[in-house]
């Protein structure tokens, strides 16, 4: 049907033409979309017209406009008709009447009305007092009668928005903010609300008032089309209930989907996931942009006043080619993302530690430039995965920030199967994907229970991995974690485990919940499944994450408990199977070298060995991307070694990925009982250049005798820059790990990386008087996981008693 069919139809303007016409037109299969919904409108129009014309008969200055989603011209089947009576106040009386000759045909069709009558001095007293109005006549449209006067409604309207902007904008946030609370995220509810839910239709009109002040704009890529598609989900609602909601509840999504010929329900759930995802990530961007704005605006005639009229903008790095500004995370100047693949992972974690979001221009310019990671990836790459999966709440929307521009299926295209994937169990708040990504934040708040928190942080990431493939999802995704951990570059040790996480991870909570654990042909079962004691504390501790990400009703003090015993039964079954503690390996002919050296002169001596491989796709002419530098130190053994080397490192920037310490005897034909302290590190430059070795040693040299005060310089580097407000880290845990070792107490220490950590543990073990026989440091993202043996100053282990004492007074130290 054609608008001059429509016409034709309804030349009487008799509400029994344009009810037959409006029918025909919303049962014609051919048309839906946009083209039904503007021909609906326009039909409408000439309908309301030809009533205006009719009863508006020798009556001057006034006229009939449409406002809100009828102004936009967006007419679903069971749409309101917005309307404004204007008039110029001359005639009352006439006025009023005509408002009868008009709404009355209206309601007689059963159509929903929300009409007003105003001069356009009441309209805009009315607006400014009303945010509501004033968005509906931000889309005035003129249908019948005086166009002057529409038109000047109409310029008042946008003048006053575009003047009061500072003002208004923070009243519409904080109205989104409100209805968001109240509907929810319309991108994981299983009925959500088209129209009212964060990321729905109120959401994509508010963004178009943001547009319409001239103060800021959304990212327009995607947006018309994710709003188009909630609009056809609407009509489609409309037409299937023939009830004018918004809600797409369960029992009418099948025939909504068939009504827009999609496959099933799911399908038409993920598309109205992925069309909300895009307008909640656009706003949350524009009103982003929107306080920036206003604050600038805010403080531009200070800074006028203060420089001259001087632009200021204060860039604070936060890591290699990582930068703060204006509150939020972007790309220093001197970034090169086409030769640096780990760019992406670096910023997004260095964002989501900093607890502030990454820049649109950043995240596309990442998207549009950052060349693929090798496979395997490099060790760097690994660890920003799981610094980023590590920093609590905020890794939620850094996360969503990589999604939107594609970053999250380019680094895993697995993803893509899991990606805006519906949970059709009244259990789950969330999609697979935001599920996968809450289990991670819940983990990051254990990370002090495990030994090896990267590996219990990439499992949370994973554990749900194969619902996106037909059958047992933790079989499936066994065999996807095998693949995406191997390509991430764990070696074979940690991709066994890896898989066992998430071919087992509902083998506790279904066993504890589901099995008679006294039966010990059931304890058994799991000891058999999960193998070693770090494997059984990863699984307790992914089990606890992932039914808290899953929602209220999947974890209880009832559960926990039942988990709880479930696991000290299955630890006690493997306890009998530990492993002996190994022995350590012999000194390399370089490290004996350098502890004769160091032995000789009295003094520390160091050596800086870079790790390079070079970049994918480089010729062999190209330069190599640096993977991190091996420091290895030799001093004569004496106290203060341990704090001196972590403070040295510390105040050049420099981060510790893994260190050992270890006592070297000398050989024989050199002093009989003779030791030096070998010290064998792998360390990373912050950002900038590392230093040079000469340099290293003379401070080392400095700290050892007490001339260098590092405590004093940490302190005032840390005063120089005032802390932000980013994720809580869950506070450091200290244990006395037992039966490690039968020659020293073992303390486990598992804290936040921070610089200065390993400065601080190494001078509280010299203040209690201990010994450090030997430590074994990892750094796995933004956790460092310590082991010190430590014995007394005659070389036994320490009484139980003082090994408690000092975990807690560790503890204590590293919580102040």
């Amino acid at each position: 049907m054609t608008g001059a069919d429509v016409r034709e139809q309804t030349e009487d303007s008799g509400p029994g033409g344009y009810a037959a016409a409006r029918l025909r037109l919303l049962t014609e299969g051919a048309r839906s979309g946009p083209p039904r919904r503007t021909a609906l409108a326009e039909l409408t129009d000439d309908w309301l017209a030809g009533l205006f014309t009719a009863a508006a008969a020798g009556t001057r200055g006034v006229s009939l406009v449409a406002v809100g989603g009828y102004g936009r011209g967006e007419l679903s089947p069971r749409s309101d008709l917005d309307l404004v009576l204007l008039h110029d106040g001359s005639a009352p009386d006439a006025v009023a009447a005509l408002a009868d000759r008009l709404w009355y045909p209206v309601w007689d069709l059963g159509l929903s009305l929300d009409h007003s009558v105003r001069t356009p001095a009441e309209a805009r007293r009315t607006a400014g007092e009303d945010l509501k109005v004033h968005l509906g006549l931000l889309d005035a449209r003129h249908l019948a009668g005086d166009p002057a006067l529409t038109a000047g409604l109409r310029t008042t309207a946008l003048a006053d928005w575009r003047n009061q902007a500072p003002g208004r904008l923070p009243e519409l946030q904080e109205l989104c903010a409100e209805r968001a609370a109240r509907q929810g995220e319309l991108q994981y509810l299983l009925e959500p609300d088209l129209k009212e839910a964060r990321g729905g239709l109120r959401d994509a009109t508010a963004l178009r008032a943001v547009a319409a002040s001239w103060l800021a704009d959304a990212p327009r890529e995607g947006l018309a089309d994710a709003r188009r598609r909630l609009l056809d989900v609407r009509d489609a609602l409309h037409l299937a209930t023939g009830r004018a909601t918004d809600r797409l509840a369960l029992q009418e999504q099948d025939q909504v989907a068939a009504e827009l010929d999609l496959l099933d329900a799911d399908t038409l759930l993920r598309q109205v996931y992925e069309a909300a995802r895009v307008i909640a990530y656009a706003s949350d961007v524009t009103w982003r942009e929107v306080g920036r704005v206003l604050r600038s605006r805010a403080v531009r005639p200070r800074l006028r006043a203060i420089l001259g009229g001087k632009p200021v903008t204060e860039r604070s790095p936060l890591a290699e080619g990582v930068v703060e500004q204006d509150g939020e995370v972007v790309l220093a100047r001197t970034a090169r993302p086409e030769r640096d693949p780990v760019l992406p992972l670096r910023a997004a974690a260095a964002a989501a530690q900093a607890g502030l979001p990454l820049s649109l221009h950043a995240v596309r310019r990442l998207a549009a430039t950052a060349r693929p990671l090798p496979a395997p990836w490099p060790a760097e790459a690994r660890e920003q995965l799981v610094t980023l999966l590590g920093s609590g709440g905020p890794t939620v929307e850094v996360w969503e920030a990589l999604e939107a521009e594609g970053l999250v299926s380019r680094l895993l295209p697995d993803w893509e199967r899991v990606r805006c994937r519906p949970q059709r169990n009244a259990v789950h708040v969330w999609t697979v994907d935001r599920h996968l990504i809450e289990t991670a934040v819940r983990a990051s708040e254990f990370t002090r229970r495990v030994s090896r928190p990267d590996l219990l942080l990439v499992a949370a990431l994973l554990h749900d991995i194969g619902k996106g493939w037909p059958g047992d999802h933790s079989v499936a995704g066994e065999i996807i974690a095998k693949d995406v951990a191997a390509r991430i570059g764990f070696d074979r040790s940690d991709v066994a485990v890896l898989s066992l996480l998430v071919r087992h991870h509902l083998l506790l909570i279904e066993t504890a919940t589901r099995r008679d654990l006294d039966d010990p042909a059931t304890v058994r079962s799991v000891a058999e499944a999960v193998g070693t004691q770090s494997t059984l504390e990863l699984l307790h501790a992914l089990t606890e994450a992932d039914a808290l990400a899953t929602g209220p009703a999947a974890w209880s003090s009832w559960r926990g408990s039942l988990v709880a015993d479930l696991v000290r039964r299955v630890s006690a079954v493997l306890a009998g199977d530990a492993p002996e503690e190994p022995e350590p390996a012999a000194p390399t002919a370089a490290q004996e070298r350098l502890a004769i050296e160091a032995f000789r002169t009295g003094g520390p001596v160091l050596a800086l060995s870079a790790q390079t491989e070079p970049v994918t796709g480089e010729e062999p002419s190209g330069d190599p991307e640096p993977l991190g530098v091996e420091l290895l130190i030799a001093v004569p053994d004496q106290p203060g070694v341990l704090p001196a080397v972590a403070g040295v490192l510390a105040v050049h920037r420099l981060t510790v990925r893994t260190a050992e310490l270890r006592s070297l005897s000398l050989p024989h034909d050199v002093d009989d009982d003779g030791t030096v302290l070998l010290l064998n590190w792998r360390v990373a430059a912050e950002y900038g250049s590392l230093p040079q070795a000469a340099r290293l040693r003379t401070d080392l040299v400095r700290a050892l005798d007490g001339s260098l005060d590092i405590a004093g310089r940490l302190a005032e580097r840390d005063a120089a820059y005032p802390r932000r407000r980013g994720w809580t880290a869950p506070p450091a845990r200290v244990t006395v790990a037992p039966a490690a070792s039968h020659h020293a107490t073992v303390i486990e220490v598992r804290a936040q990386d921070a610089p200065g950590l390993l400065h601080r543990i190494g001078t509280a073990l010299e203040k209690a008087g201990v010994r450090v026989r030997s430590m074994h440091v990892s750094t796995l993202g933004a956790n460092a996981v310590d082991a010190f043996y430590v014995t007394t100053g005659t070389g036994a282990p320490l009484p139980p008693g003082d090994a408690t004492s000092l975990a807690g007074v560790l503890e204590e130290t590293l919580r102040a």
